[in-house]
């Protein structure tokens, strides 16, 4: 009895029951052992793990009965119970040469493979695969076409193991000793790098020409890998023993260096050390070598040299930006309109646009995708949204301030010729983020300023523009930077500050003001939670009310963003905290009549009715760089000789839009119920209150006409009516800009109606909905249509 067969019949000891009680095996019968992800070929040998019961048994059942199994590869190697199905038609009769039983208990066959076979059709009744089959004969190769094959073949295969690393004779010569052609495909299929499936297609090539030209085509791939793993060997030896010969000089000079004393530890590691920080840094080759040239330099230079700590200096800048492109993250866009909507209440349309910002960065990352930059009055949430931009995307968040810049190098850089050259704020930041796919905010960007020094705005240009900034070059660097992939986003409170063509490469995305319910709203969700937290209160110890809420909005501040808003809700707070730590058990609720003990009296008050309750004062709009606001047109009359008084620190262009007013007005006179003769005796003085603030721009025409008009004819204007417009000699409305800010400061200030140009209709869908509900809107093609919606009936 053979060891393979006493081996098995001890290990099945257990298993006998479930053995012999099977059927014997017909005469015809083969037993099947399904193997994945492996073929066997004839006349090669393949060791196989065994690790399903079936397979065991199907084993040792061969093994007791000295029969062949049939090997067979799985079409589906993740199937761990195979059916029929699941196996493929053809396999190789093998013999079993050896069954070992490990320590572990795993169980191993080395199988000797022996002639194809195809299977008919599985028999049932055994614990294991029993197949009926038709055995395939190797069929005859005896043709020039065949033989010629046979050659080209065995030139591969022996090209092919030449081309292996360390290559055994003894398979050079087992090759050239092969004399037949579907054994020297077969032994070639064996051996070589192939996918399984690739090899069961071999296995299931019957004719030999086929058989060897399917053979052919794979190793001829196999040998152009190997001819090109060879050829990068090569050039890796080449570059290696160059590498390898500096090393060995470098330490030849060291030990000469220690021999005549004048060894530098300390500066040998320094040097190691900059040099394993190039290599990390995965620079583009440019600035690799202009890294490595100026280690070398350093290398050369006694520490005690000047210029020692410039080098080091501009070579730790080096290996400490990001010059590898960091992993794309995606974008997700729900969560970054959840990010929006949980830090930003109101902005809907300027949401919407961010949205769709990211929404073509994650369709299009390597896009160039448009520059924003977000306008509008101080405290409305421009900074706040670039970091909530930076969170949606998963990038880093760095703010760049340009307020009062005023010298070129600081966005450039200063050349290294200079001592204490650094470079500019560009690369500082992108250092200081760590990533070159960060968010850059370049905040008030409105602010910079030309000197001597240079325009920093020019040197901006090249900065926002996506066909430049690949190749940015810092004047310290010296290198080009790619800025590409550099999210930027600009902030301005006004745009007429900003050059034209710095503008023309952004893209103007207007904040207005908030309304009364948005702060009140922002207050509610954000200004007094973190308010609460700034002052050590927890909820519960202390609460504003809503009244005192809308108090402090109308009556403490008049701004359009929420800077002050939030700074009263911190002195409020404040005062509640100091009751709490003097032990003043909560909650501490502050009502709206509390406010004046702990803010004061209140601040701004309906001034609109006071002024406007006697003839000759009109309210007017106006554009800031803050928002808008409402402004005071007075006039009066004087005995004297008709002149035009004006004050206020108006503008020339202000001044204008009064004298015209004036000459519509005596144009007018008698239509308005004037005697033309009073202008002769009267001296007519405007002035605009708020004197020490200066005023221009044709927008107050209108306000300037009705004040006229309201004076001479001794009638007063609406006190819920505020109007703007340019006027023509002519009696003609001519368009303004900025509706949208002067509407939303109307409607901070009570005003329950306003007078716009006709020409302005097209702005109406910019001004804010809830603004657009409240307000009565109408619109003037003529100042005669003003005089008579805005004068109240004389007395």
């Amino acid at each position: 009895m053979s060891d393979a067969e006493t081996a098995a019949k001890d290990e099945s000891a257990r298993d006998r029951g479930a053995g012999e009680s099977s059927p014997p095996l017909p005469p015809d019968g083969l037993v099947i052992v399904p193997v994945r992800g492996m073929v066997l070929f004839p006349g090669f040998a393949l060791p196989i793990a065994l690790g399903r019961a079936r397979s065991i048994l199907a084993a040792q059942r061969a093994v007791r009965e000295q029969k062949p199994v049939g090997i067979v590869m799985q079409r589906n190697a993740e199937a761990a119970d195979p059916i029929p199905a699941d196996m493929h038609r053809m396999g190789t009769i093998a013999n079993i040469v050896r069954y070992i039983t490990a320590p572990d208990g795993s169980h191993h066959l080395v199988c000797q493979g022996e002639q194809r076979f195809r299977v008919v059709d599985y028999l049932s009744g055994w614990p294991f695969f029993v197949a009926d089959i038709v055995r395939i004969p190797e069929p005859s190769a005896q043709s020039n076409e065949i033989e010629a094959r046979f050659v080209h073949l065995k030139g591969q295969a022996l090209e092919a193991v030449r081309l292996l690393p360390q290559a055994p004779e003894e398979l050079i010569a087992t090759i050239q000793g092969v004399e037949a052609p579907g054994a020297l495909a077969d032994m070639v299929a064996t051996f070589m790098d192939a996918t399984p499936d690739e090899k069961q297609e071999i296995l299931e090539t019957i004719d030999i020409g086929a058989r060897l030209d399917r053979v052919s085509r794979l190793l001829a791939h196999r040998i152009e890998v190997l001819r090109l793993s060879q050829e990068i060997g090569r050039e890796t030896k080449a570059s290696l023993d160059a590498r390898n010969r500096e090393v060995l000089l470098r330490e030849q000079m060291a030990a000469i260096q220690r021999q005549l004393g004048e060894a530098d530890e300390g500066k040998s590691a320094e040097i190691a050390e900059l040099e394993k920080a190039i290599t990390n840094a995965k620079m583009p080759k440019e600035v690799e070598d202009q890294a490595r040239k100026e280690v070398r330099r350093l290398q050369r230079m006694p520490e005690a040299a000047g210029e020692y700590g410039m080098v080091r200096t501009y070579l730790d800048w080096l290996v400490e930006l990001p010059w590898a492109l960091p992993e794309e993250k995606p974008i997700d866009i729900a969560e970054a309109r959840r990010i929006l909507d949980a830090d930003h209440f109101g902005l809907e349309k300027i949401k919407r646009r961010i949205i769709e910002y990211l929404a073509v960065r994650k369709l299009a990352p390597g896009g160039k995708a448009p520059i924003l930059c977000f306008a509008g009055p101080p405290g409305v949430g421009k900074t706040s949204l670039g970091q909530s931009i930076a969170k949606a995307m998963g990038r880093k968040f760095v703010r760049v301030s340009l307020g009062g810049v005023h010298d070129e190098a600081e966005i450039r850089g200063h050349r290294r010729t200079y001592i204490g050259a650094l470079p500019g704020n560009i690369i500082q930041s992108i250092r200081k983020a760590g990533a070159r796919d960060c968010v850059m905010m370049l905040d008030e960007i409105d602010k910079v300023g030309q000197s001597i020094q240079g325009d920093p705005g020019a040197a901006l240009l090249e900065v926002l523009d996506p066909e430049q900034n690949n190749t940015f070059r810092d004047n310290y660097l010296g290198v080009p930077f790619d800025l590409s992939r550099v999210v930027f986003i600009a902030t301005a409170n006004m745009l007429d500050t900003v050059p034209g063509p710095l503008r023309d490469r952004m893209e103007i995305i207007s904040l207005p003001g908030y309304t009364g319910n948005e702060k009140f709203q922002i207050a509610l969700r954000y200004l007094v939670p973190r308010q609460m937290e700034a002052n050590g209160l927890k909820a519960g110890q202390a609460s504003i009310d809503d009244a005192a809420l809308h108090a402090i909005i109308e009556q403490y501040t008049r701004e359009a963003g929420v800077r002050s808003l939030e700074r009263e809700i911190g002195r409020a707070l404040r005062q509640a905290a100091m009751r709490v730590a003097e032990g003043e058990r909560g909650p501490i609720a502050i009502a709206a009549s509390d406010l004046q003990a702990i803010l004061g009296p209140p601040i701004f008050e309906d001034e609109v009715a006071m002024r406007t309750s006697v003839p000759g004062v009109a309210t007017g709009l106006a554009w800031t760089p803050v928002g808008g606001d409402i402004l005071f047109i007075e006039a009066t009359a004087t005995p004297g000789n008709g002149r035009l008084i004006l004050t206020g620190q108006l503008g020339e262009v202000m001044k204008e839009s009064a004298q015209a007013a004036l000459s519509i007005v005596k144009n007018r006179a008698a239509a308005y119920g004037v005697d033309p003769a009073r202008f002769e005796k009267t001296d007519i003085h405007i002035h605009v209150p708020a004197g020490a603030t200066p005023k221009d721009g044709p927008s107050a025409g209108v306000a300037m006409f009705m004040a006229l008009v309201s004076l001479l004819t001794d009638r007063t204007i609406r006190s819920d009516t505020a109007m703007t417009g340019e006027i023509s000699l002519r009696g003609l409305v001519l368009p303004v800009g900025g509706i949208k800010e002067k509407v939303v400061a109307a409607h901070r200030a009570g005003i329950k109606r306003v007078m716009l140009p006709a020409r302005n209709h097209k702005d109406f869908e910019d001004i804010p909905e809830e603004v657009r509900e409240t307000l009565a809107f109408v619109w003037l093609e003529r100042v005669d249509e003003a005089v008579e919606a805005a004068l109240e009936p004389k007395a």
